[in-house]
């Protein structure tokens, strides 16, 4: 009860400007917030998810992959889901056709050492 007049007469004093001052000490920086984690955190993660998903469309018989869990293996099948990696001579494994993190590069020289 003691400042009430006090508080009523700042606010009324400031209502002619009150708008235009909400837009440049919230908005503003939320809008610049926003900015900034789109292009540092979702924009990447969307392009990474893309060419990810274009990797995996674009896997054929004999490449040779690694898996998220680090098996490197030649395709000998391909399903919908489903894929049937060769480790090694004769033996086969299947893999969920999402858990192919990359096309390996071993197989062409590019992990050999001679």
């Amino acid at each position: 009860m003691l400042f009430e007049g006090t508080a009523y007469a700042q606010a009324a004093a400031g209502a002619g400007a009150g708008g235009e001052q909400v837009i440049y000490t919230t908005v503003v920086p939320l809008a610049l917030l926003f900015g900034i984690f789109y292009f540092l955190l979702i924009r990447p993660q969307t392009k990474k998810a893309q060419e990810h998903s274009k990797m995996l469309k674009d896997l054929k018989r004999n490449d040779e992959v690694v898996t998220t869990g680090g098996v490197i293996g030649r395709i000998v099948e391909l399903g919908d889901t489903v894929v049937t990696l060769e480790v090694a001579p004769n033996v086969r494994i299947r893999v969920e056709r999402a858990q192919i993190a990359n096309v390996s590069t071993y197989g062409k020289g590019g992990g050999k050492k001679e």
